[in-house]
């Protein structure tokens, strides 16, 4: 699969009301990736959940690639959720 684009999800649910301050903390964290992914989209949704997408291009599934931490657990409700998908062109 070498040469295909692989996006990584994150997605992390906060303590209730926290959901902005999770957002900007994923914000920050995004932020300080290793290396620059192609492309980078933060996103939210009810129940203060955050979702982090970022594409690397020319990459497999097995690529040490940058992800963003888990926060801190007082500031979530459970841990992260990370999948990998490769773009189906």
């Amino acid at each position: 699969m070498s040469g295909a684009t692989i996006v990584l999800m994150w997605e992390a649910r906060a303590v209730e009301g926290r959901g902005g301050e999770l957002l900007e903390w994923a914000r920050a964290r995004a932020a300080e990736l290793a290396r620059e992914p192609r492309r980078r989209e933060l996103l939210r949704a009810p129940q203060d959940r955050v979702l982090v997408m970022t594409w690397w291009q020319d990459a497999s599934y097995a690529d040490d690639l940058p992800e963003l931490p888990e926060p801190d657990a007082a500031l979530i409700t459970r841990p992260v959720h990370r999948w990998r998908f490769e773009s189906a062109g």
